[in-house]
């Protein structure tokens, strides 16, 4: 059995939109902190919220016209073939497997406030167990779920800003605004895209929508309205509690903390007391949002991959029971545990940022040239603003992916092998295929 169910509606969507994403407010940003400084990170956010908000309202023409678990995979079979399929099926599967490890250990860091005994990493692997549990389960269970976690971590967002809010100070947010010129600035890029990346995992959950070409259109600009909104917020009122150093090291001489919202609100309500704890664990469910959700869309991105001949085909099979990826889920937990044992929160944030980044760039160059070779594709929704709303994403994205390469050389050295390996592994698989042609979306080409 190969077919998944259709039970998302729109208000689902936006939830998974909105929960892939809002870990990013809660973490991972602040990291870019001392190598931008404020106005180095402010100018890192701004460019990728221009560059989310004119490839989701771009991306959403895919999604709709193509509506498969794959996303990303489908739209680049479609338009170039095998090799399009591979190039943009390992981006989007790097991205959607780096993330959740990075949230994970981030979790663990969250738990590890109040109970300082206990292991963060033992925490995330825990987390990893539960969560590819509950997707095992079904996804209308998963939806539901994250829909309850994603409304709690925007409310208590809402709240974090209405507290520090009042505390803000213009000489505290632009003391040290750029430590290391504009060059820190380019440094900054993979954190002020951590804050928006995930997003694009809503066109892997099309095919399980119950109108997938009216209610994807609705979930995508849902979403990135309210991400929009948080992502400034958060940032502004952050930084502008005590200076930007207050929400990256926990004391002077101290390793970057995981956990930058609870160092502001110590400089607002003190580190104890009942607000603060009340909004440390309410945080809580903005990391397992983005958690569960990035883990839900990994395993249809992976399960796709599986189902089509790109990976094993014990991958492409659902559980005849829950109907939901069950072997793809468990695969991708593997993997995710094995990564958070690195202790490596910073690279695994640029790695997932160096598939995302991919992925937007060659998404772009696929609308293109769908709406050159297939102009008779049905196409529910039609990008925003076309041909510059795609132009602009796909330019961005390719800036952004240059100055991470740039200033992040061996992650960028990972990302290329791990790209060079899944090609060698799909030319010596298609040999063993012997001819068998992959399922794919009526029209693609298979290897």
């Amino acid at each position: 059995m190969s077919e998944l169910k259709r039970a998302l509606g729109p208000v689902m969507l936006w939830g998974l939109g909105v929960g892939y994403v809002i870990s990013g407010m809660y973490f991972g940003w602040n990291l870019g902190l001392p190598l931008g400084g404020s106005l180095g990170m402010a100018a890192a956010i701004v460019f990728a919220t221009i560059l989310y908000v004119t490839f989701i309202f771009s991306y959403a023409e895919l999604a709709c016209a193509i509506p498969r678990a794959g996303g990303a995979f489908d739209f680049g079979l479609r338009a170039f073939g095998p090799t399009g399929g591979l190039v943009l099926g390992v981006a989007q599967l790097v991205e959607f497997l780096f993330a959740p490890p990075a949230i994970a250990a981030a979790i663990g860091a969250y738990f590890n406030l109040f109970f300082p005994a206990a292991s963060p990493a033992a925490i995330a692997i825990v987390a990893y167990v539960l969560f590819t549990a509950l997707n095992i389960w079904g996804v209308k269970q998963a939806a539901a779920f994250e829909l309850v976690v994603t409304i709690a971590a925007v409310g208590e967002l809402l709240l974090f800003m209405a507290v520090t809010a009042p505390r803000f100070d213009v000489a505290l947010f632009a003391r040290d605004a750029l430590p290391h010129g504009w060059g820190g600035a380019l440094a900054c890029l993979p954190f002020g895209v951590w804050m928006y990346l995930g997003i694009e995992g809503v066109a892997n959950v099309a095919e399980e929508a119950r109108d997938p070409h009216r209610d994807i259109v609705r979930g995508f600009g849902w979403a990135i309205a309210t991400l929009v909104v948080l992502a400034l917020g958060v940032f502004v009122t952050s930084v502008g509690v005590a200076g930007w150093p207050a929400v990256v090291y926990p004391s002077p001489g101290a390793a970057p903390s995981d956990s930058p919202l609870p160092l502001a609100l110590g400089h607002v309500v003190g580190g104890r007391g009942p607000m603060f704890h009340l909004l440390v664990t309410v945080g809580l469910f903005g990391l397992v949002a983005s958690f569960h959700g990035i883990v839900l869309a990994a395993g249809r991105a992976a399960f796709e991959l599986g189902r089509t001949g790109y990976a094993p085909a014990f991958i492409g099979r659902v559980n005849p029971r829950t109907r939901t990826p069950a072997a793809a889920l468990v695969v991708n937990a593997v993997v995710g545990i094995t990564a958070i044992l690195s202790s490596r929160t910073g690279d695994l944030i640029v790695l997932s940022g160096f598939g995302a980044l991919t992925l937007y760039a060659f998404s772009m160059v696929a609308l293109f040239a769908l709406r050159r070779r297939v102009p008779a594709l049905a196409r529910p929704f039609r990008a925003v603003a076309y041909p510059w709303f795609p132009a602009i994403a796909l330019v961005l994205a390719l800036i952004s992916l240059g100055a991470m390469a740039w200033t992040n050389r061996p992650v960028a050295a990972v990302y290329a092998a791990i790209v060079v390996g899944a090609g060698v592994y799909w030319k010596l698989a298609s040999k063993r295929r012997s001819g068998r042609r992959p399922e794919g979306p009526a029209g693609a080409p298979g290897p």
